[in-house]
């Protein structure tokens, strides 16, 4: 153990529980519960060869694009996060960097990681960091601390990566990884298929190139995904994802004039905006449809303004810490959107989830808006993502379905992150969660009635999403 800095309430056995109901909610019915993380980017390599790390940067700094994001405001200069700096100087970096994450969900779990995973007691920084460093490093050396060691330490039941169309899924069934005692399933991330520039003509080569068909037409990029999508199928696959940017437009096109837009597409012409949102509209039909005819569940992302530093797109790529909080969502494209799916009888289960909160009373009220016979909670306000997964966040999210929705049918927490560790915020979800349940008790707002709120707490932590994967 390293050192024992930690004072007063500060992650102790009862951090952020506040009152004997939210202790006894959380100690004997939430955290014995397994983890069932439906969305995330873990890398399925990883965890199909058990992958030993070398250092903690390798492990915790590298991949993390929540830390990167905090170290550029910090101003640590690029080639210390992301470029080809010793992976000890970007742990120090990220070491000077934490003391200022207080009030940042980072601060709380950065300190819960080290703790759970490492038994470190210490605030991580820049006096401690060599000591820690050291510590970690020794710790990560041992036996059992490979990839899918800690992925089990966690208690892990299912984990569903994202993975991209054309992505090789082989990994997902190795021996290596079926022996263990959780189950990797991967989810297919389609959004891709719905980028119209001058990257598109290469990328149908690709999709040609893994399915064998050639694609002159728009019904020949709909048969190359249905290959795809039978083989997502047979590897496991239930569950689609598509990050739908800031905003949301939908306008259906006849299937006339989607034809005619694509053939633009295939001439590498410059489609209008409007053009733009009719091919995707069309496509997304399309998937949808066939992902509730398969019985899989659909996720959009809705909000995220990606498009912000084209210096740090070109440095990091798409998906480095750098994109903002976008626009609220054009609520009614999104029910025509699903509309559309509905009625052919096609809609899947579907969650939703905001990077602006002002979508959130929205899509609390949209999960009675297309609701279906037998199926609970078939369309799902998701958990608090990306930058609302603080302590507030998460409890505007659960208070407005709440308040719009039907609380006890929600499927719970997901990490949404590339990083192992961060499995941890399916403790600090539920910290939170039962916390608000025993202020609503203390309050009188809530009877103190433990079979209720028993119940409650098993189906949103668990059984919740562990029926929705059975129905």
């Amino acid at each position: 153990m390293v050192g024992t800095k930690i004072q007063n309430e500060f992650l102790s056995t009862n951090f952020m529980l506040h009152n004997e109901t939210a202790e006894r909610l959380f100690h004997s019915v939430a955290k014995p519960l397994p983890i069932i993380d439906y969305h995330n980017h873990i890398n399925p390599h990883h965890l199909a060869e058990n992958r030993k790390f070398d250092n903690i940067s390798e492990l915790w700094v590298t991949g993390d694009p929540y830390k990167h994001r905090a170290m550029r405001i910090n101003g640590i200069p690029e080639h210390l996060i992301t470029g080809n700096a010793d992976p000890k100087e970007k742990f120090m970096q990220w070491a000077k960097t934490v003391s200022y994450t207080v009030g940042n969900p980072l601060f709380h779990w950065s300190a819960l990681e080290l703790q759970r995973v490492f038994d470190v007691n210490d605030i991580l920084n820049e006096q401690n960091a060599e000591e820690i460093w050291q510590h970690c490093n020794k710790v990560l050396q041992q036996p059992d601390f490979g990839a899918a060691d800690l992925i089990e330490k966690c208690n892990a039941e299912i984990i569903c990566t994202s993975d991209e169309l054309l992505d090789d899924l082989t990994n997902h069934a190795k021996p290596k990884i079926q022996s263990r005692k959780f189950k990797v399933s991967p989810s297919l991330r389609c959004d891709l298929v719905l980028v119209f520039d001058h990257t598109s003509c290469e990328y149908y080569k690709k999709i040609t190139s893994s399915t064998g068909v050639a694609i002159q037409h728009l019904n020949d990029l709909k048969t190359a995904l249905l290959i795809r999508m039978g083989y997502f199928e047979s590897q496991g696959c239930r569950l689609a994802d598509h990050a739908i940017d800031s905003g949301f437009s939908f306008s259906l096109p006849t299937d006339k004039q989607a034809e005619t837009i694509f053939e633009k597409v295939l001439r590498s012409e410059i489609l209008t905006a409007e053009e733009v949102i009719q091919i995707r509209s069309h496509l997304l039909v399309f998937l949808g449809t066939e992902y509730g005819k398969r019985n899989w569940a659909m996720q959009l992302h809705v909000g995220a303004q990606r498009y912000t530093s084209s210096r740090l797109r070109s440095l990091v790529g798409p998906a480095g810490g750098y994109a903002a909080v976008g626009k609220a969502c054009d609520i009614a494209s999104l029910c025509s959107f699903l509309d559309a799916l509905e009625k052919e009888n096609n809609l899947p289960r579907t969650v939703l989830y905001t990077l602006n909160p002002a979508d959130n009373e929205a899509f609390a009220s949209l999960t009675g808006s297309f609701a279906q016979d037998g199926i609970p909670g078939k369309i799902q306000f998701g958990p608090a993502w990306w930058y609302n997964d603080h302590l507030e966040g998460m409890r505007k999210q659960l208070t407005s379905l709440a308040s719009y929705g039907l609380l006890p049918r929600f499927i719970g927490m997901t990490t949404d992150s590339r990083s192992i560790l961060s499995l941890s915020r399916h403790e600090y979800f539920r910290r939170i969660f039962c916390n608000l349940l025993g202020e609503w008790v203390a309050s009188g707002d809530l009877p103190d009635d433990a079979l209720l709120l028993d119940k409650i707490v098993k189906d949103v932590c668990y059984n919740n999403i562990k029926n929705w994967f059975t129905i």
